[in-house]
């Protein structure tokens, strides 16, 4: 936590987001660096790392709210959906037409549809944008990660098939996905209820906070012994708990102000996790990596943005705003460990090093387009 603290304020003065200096700390005192910890240290700390997603799925659940989808309208879930499954499926067919095996295309292609949307509203924050690329921008970022962690559920459950020698069996290619999401949604849908209800009776904000905290920790337990997505899982608690109960902005609130650390040690156990050696096995799949997900988040927005007749600037520059990736996409490279245990270092190398590229890049490119689209307006 003071190496990830004292990155800050690095990030800060070359203007770059705190996730990425939260990595580089990992990187640092990670056991393939300067070894202040061991790999055995970092395995004692999966707790941190499961709970932690579990809070970003919770998060990202609180975003849909019904009332504010209406207002958005159907425009806005087409060119969500064409960004997110245009990226995942140039990744999945071009490293096969490589001659990558599926079981790793596939994890690598559902993670590639995964859209961090920190680092973008820190620059339209930053800048105060304002314009149809914004306001198109916005809502997409949020629903993108509902999309990758419905992909990640079936891909990963195709992968994990092929995996076990399994063939193309239906049940365990379509079936079980299937089952596994419904499960996941319901059952977190009934916590995120109860945990509604229970916020009525538990007002201060100590209370809310005990309250999040576990129902979130429930949701993660639950999900690992019945062998359902946690991230889906917290996803659904958020969703039902913003839309059922009066108080869910206060409950988000007491959650933000909960998880920083949580979120920092997560970002900074995975930079250290990261191993160097793979970098010489992994050079042309993470290339092919970046560079797929780019054209596949570029041209799919513009198709999208095409198809439902959107202004010619959201055509023109959705795509490149899109490009930052982060949390949910390392949490699925973690997973990718027990999803195809053979294959998970090389995914958790392409996708940090993704991350890192896409953290230093992504943000730049944002500001590039917002500022071309006009949104961005100079001030002295």
């Amino acid at each position: 936590m003071i190496v990830g603290l004292l990155m800050t304020r690095v990030m800060k003065k070359i203007n770059l987001p705190n996730v990425t200096g939260y990595l580089i700390a990992g990187l640092i005192v990670g056991p393939y660096c300067l070894k202040v910890f061991s790999a055995d240290d970092l395995d004692s700390l999966t707790i941190i790392t499961n709970a932690a997603l579990g809070f970003i799925a919770f998060s990202i659940g609180g975003e849909f709210k019904l009332s504010a989808l209406k207002q958005l309208g159907a425009k806005i879930f087409v060119i969500t959906l064409f960004e997110a499954v245009g990226a995942s499926v140039l990744v999945v067919s071009v490293l096969l037409l490589l001659g990558f095996d599926a079981q790793l295309a596939l994890v690598l292609g559902a993670i590639a549809s995964a859209t961090a949307p920190a680092a973008t509203l820190m620059v339209v924050r930053q800048y105060k944008a304002q314009g149809p690329v914004t306001s198109t921008l916005l809502p997409v970022v949020a629903i993108d990660d509902a999309v990758c962690l419905m992909l990640f559920s079936i891909l990963s459950s195709v992968a994990k098939a092929l995996s076990a020698g399994n063939g193309f069996d239906l049940k365990e290619m379509l079936l079980n996905p299937v089952v596994e999401i419904l499960l996941s949604l319901v059952i977190g849908a009934a916590v995120g209820a109860v945990l509604s209800v229970a916020s009525r009776f538990f007002k201060s904000r100590a209370n809310r906070i005990s309250l999040v905290v576990t129902a979130v920790f429930l949701g993660v337990g639950i999900s690992e012994k019945l062998g359902l997505s946690s991230l889906l899982f917290c996803m659904s608690v958020g969703a039902v708990m913003a839309n059922l109960s009066k108080a869910s902005d206060a409950m988000l609130e007491v959650c933000d102000r909960w998880t920083p650390p949580l979120f920092m040690l997560f970002f900074v156990i995975s930079g250290a996790q990261f191993n160097f050696s793979v970098l010489t096995k992994v050079g042309l799949l993470g290339a092919s990596y970046v560079i797929l997900r780019s054209l596949g988040k570029y041209f799919g927005a513009m198709a999208g943005s095409a198809i439902v007749k959107a202004d010619k600037n959201v055509v023109k520059y959705l795509g490149v705003t899109l490009l930052p990736q982060a949390g949910v996409a390392i949490g699925m490279a973690q997973l990718s460990l027990t999803v195809v245990p053979e294959y998970g270092e090389q995914i958790r190398a392409v996708v940090l090093c993704g991350t890192l590229i896409y953290e230093l890049v992504g943000p730049l490119l944002t500001k590039l387009a917002l500022t071309k689209a006009g949104e961005i307006k100079k001030r002295d």
